[in-house]
């Protein structure tokens, strides 16, 4: 095997490998990445046996092969090589070494069989459809906020992706939660998904999806099945297994009888959370929120450290009321409103809080209050 690639190129498609291995494993050709050179396009492979990724870059390939070496070095030796430089990769069948040269720079890196290295199982996928890169995009980056990190709950461990009946009809949905707040998105459905089973897409695989989702104009065709997902681009395909688990019923802890209505600038709002929590040592500390006709008093009480509070302008026009929340969750969930104004919805101070951007329904949070 002999080819010569731009270094671009070739950094895009080893970072993208790289990143897939896990550092720690007991089986040392998992900790490589898989290159194949055929015709005018050499194929990077990298798994750690529940993700696979496979990464194509155009190359001038002189002699067709295939061989496996390190990820983790392979992808600093391209890091640290000059911009705009060829690298040329040869793999001399003697030695079994790999040769990797840029300029003055040569490298001679320990190869594995490519015959060894493992390729996940094709499954046969029940459904089939394209979206927009920027729809996935919203769906998966302004839910993942709420993945479990708790592994006894690992049903928690993703976000789950399924048809849902929306206001308008049948929507693509992604929900996260992790028992303390939750993350409800909804997008068009697309043709092609209706019958699409729901399932789980682990914590890791959203991690790694959100690299495929940059240019907003891409379509990104999507594979499902009952145990694997797909996602693939032109030139990269992403293969996961799901989480094999039962998501719970979220939609019994959406409130629905929520009439205390806020209406808040969310980035004032996030802002002035960030503040006024400054002064407690631990980022769990409770912020109470503080709700009179037209105004909102934000305030910390740490006794270790000190006290903050800070009021805001609002809209507010409901009964007065005092409730808690963890300074992180509220926090996370202003940061995902894209709109000016977050919306929201209380019932008590011992229920779920609701959240929305504006009157967008499209999206929806709901966060449990602390007692301060």
């Amino acid at each position: 095997m002999k080819f010569s690639i731009e270094r671009a190129a070739l950094l895009k498609a080893v970072s993208q490998a790289q990143s897939v291995v896990e550092r720690r494993n007991t089986i040392p050709i998992l900790a490589n990445v898989s290159i194949d050179a055929e015709g005018d396009t050499v194929s990077f492979r990298a798994t750690d046996l529940d993700i696979e990724v496979l990464d194509r870059a155009p190359a001038m390939v002189e002699r067709a092969g295939g061989t496996t070496v390190s990820a983790v070095t392979l992808h600093e030796i391209v890091r640290k090589l000059p911009d705009g430089a060829q690298v040329t990769l040869a793999e001399d069948g003697a030695s079994g070494r790999l040769t990797v040269s840029a300029g003055r720079s040569n490298f001679s890196l320990a190869t594995l069989p490519k015959e060894d290295f493992p390729v996940m199982a094709s499954s046969e996928y029940s459904a089939n459809f394209k979206a927009k890169a920027d729809v996935l995009r919203r769906l998966f980056d302004k839910s993942k906020f709420a993945i479990s990190t708790e592994e006894t709950r690992y049903y928690l461990n993703g976000v789950y992706m399924h048809v849902a009946d929306g206001e308008d009809g049948k929507v693509l949905r992604c929900v996260a939660t992790d028992g303390h707040r939750l993350a409800r998105i909804d997008a068009a459905l697309p043709e092609g998904a209706a019958d699409m089973p729901g399932v789980i897409v682990p914590r890791k695989t959203v991690g790694e999806l959100r690299k495929l989702l940059d240019e907003d104009d891409a379509e990104i065709a999507v594979s499902v099945s009952e145990t694997k997902v797909r996602f693939a681009t032109k030139d990269i395909t992403l293969t996961s297994k799901v989480i094999d688990g039962t998501f719970p019923d979220y939609t019994r802890v959406i409130p629905t009888g929520n009439t205390r209505r806020l209406e808040v600038d969310a980035s004032d709002f996030a802002k002035a959370v960030d503040r006024v929590a400054t002064v407690s040592s631990e980022r769990s500390r409770a912020v109470k929120l503080q709700l009179d006709e037209d105004r909102l008093i934000l305030s910390v009480n740490a006794p270790d450290s000190g006290a903050a509070e800070e009021e805001l302008a609002v809209a507010y026009g409901d009964d007065r009321l005092e409730i808690g929340f963890n300074a992180k969750y509220l926090l996370e969930i202003a940061s995902q409103v894209d709109r000016e104004n977050a919306v929201f919805l209380f019932n008590s101070a011992g229920d779920p809080t609701l959240m929305r951007e504006g009157n967008d329904t499209s999206a929806v949070y709901v966060v449990m209050p602390m007692r301060v």
